[in-house]
């Protein structure tokens, strides 16, 4: 009877110990390296690294996107936390504890080296053109004008005419459309905190040099002249997704034109089929003659930013970064394929060179 007490409370130990090893593998015997659910195959787990950075307001969507952070955090290993901020306005910031900086262009690369020397590693991930939004009523009055080039469902506007238009003070009456308030005119971001104003103002000193590249020697005579146009706008957003949202949601009363990306559009389509549909027939994308592209460049801070800049060039990633995003990843400025939103470019073509650092570093502290 002794040795059968002795035996029970033996196996009672026994079932114990492996009860506990149980609980603490998660049912698999190997210490926090697998998972089990049941009907499920084992799979393993990799405790994620947190990155954190600044963005751009127009990258939000697709940083918040369950499919890229899916295979960032399965295929990569990481879970990205980001602080929206404008391209020039995040070089600025207090930098402690980021790993990585995504602007919108090159510029904001040049001008964080400027301030803190040359990153880890940087490359541009994303491409996308500088286009006008504007409403059907506006669309039609500047066709009438003979500032609309038509090629197919895609509209081109000719800037050295909108241009003349703005430095005229033409008011919206005197082209048919009355039930406008004021003159003809481009809202944008602040060029001196936001890119899309940046590269907008950069796409002007072009327009204003006569189509040719502004060079340092040049700025002097131009620079006024943008001064005039932007002094005109008053209070101007910080981040393109805000203006582009404020486009949207006032309507052609309080915003004819807008500056913005491309890929703002597309996104609003994929991410709001139902309110896309609403507006489909009334916002009209206008093509720049010539534009200027915006190149979204990951700047890694530390290797933590390293290993995000390879998870953003991951090819799945990349494509969709088009189909749900908007965002050019292809060569040449070519579409990865059909998107729902009309009046989309095939390629872009007409483009102008955008001005040099030293340029633009001139221009942004003349328009603040």
């Amino acid at each position: 009877m002794k040795k059968k007490i002795i035996g029970l409370i033996l196996l009672v130990c026994v079932m114990g110990v492996i009860g506990g090893i149980y609980l603490l593998t998660g049912g698999t015997g190997e210490l926090g390296e697998e998972k089990r659910t049941e009907g499920q195959q084992v799979t393993k787990t990799k405790p994620a690294t947190q990155v954190s950075g600044y963005i751009g307001g127009e990258k939000v969507g697709f940083l918040e996107d369950e499919e890229v952070l899916e295979i960032l955090r399965n295929e990569y290993g990481l879970d990205v936390d980001y602080s929206k901020a404008g391209s020039l306005d995040m070089m600025t910031a207090d930098l402690s504890g980021r790993n990585y900086l995504f602007p919108s262009s090159s510029i904001a690369l040049e001008y964080y080296e400027e301030l803190h020397g040359t990153p880890k590693q940087s490359e541009i991930i994303l491409n996308t053109p500088i286009v006008l939004y504007t409403h059907k009523i506006v669309l039609d009055a500047f066709e009438q004008q003979g500032l609309i080039t038509k090629d197919g469902e895609v509209n081109y506007i000719d800037m050295n005419q909108l241009v003349a238009m703005i430095q005229n003070d033409t008011k919206w009456a005197d082209i048919g459309v009355p039930e406008l308030y004021g003159s003809v005119s481009v809202d944008t971001t602040d060029p001196a905190k936001s890119n899309s104003g940046n590269m907008f103002a950069a796409l002007l000193a072009d327009v204003l040099n006569g189509g040719q590249t502004l060079t340092p020697e040049g700025v002097g005579e131009i620079l006024p002249q943008l001064q005039a146009i932007f002094g005109k706008l008053g209070y101007m957003e910080t981040s393109s997704a805000d203006l582009f949202d404020q486009f949207l949601r006032m309507g052609v009363g309080a915003t004819p034109v807008a500056a913005g990306y491309e890929s703002q559009i597309i996104e609003y389509a994929q991410m709001n089929p139902e309110a896309y549909e609403k507006i489909k027939d009334d916002v009209v994308i206008l093509y720049p003659a010539p534009t200027v592209w915006s190149a979204h460049v990951l700047i890694a801070i530390d290797e933590s930013g390293q290993t995000l800049l390879k998870g953003l060039q991951d090819e799945t990633v990349q494509e969709l970064a088009w189909k749900k995003h908007g965002f050019r990843t292809g060569s040449a400025g070519t579409s990865q394929g059909e998107t729902e939103v009309t009046g989309i470019a095939d390629s872009i073509t007409q483009v102008a060179q955008v001005p040099s650092y030293e340029v633009m570093r001139q221009i942004i502290e003349g328009l603040q």
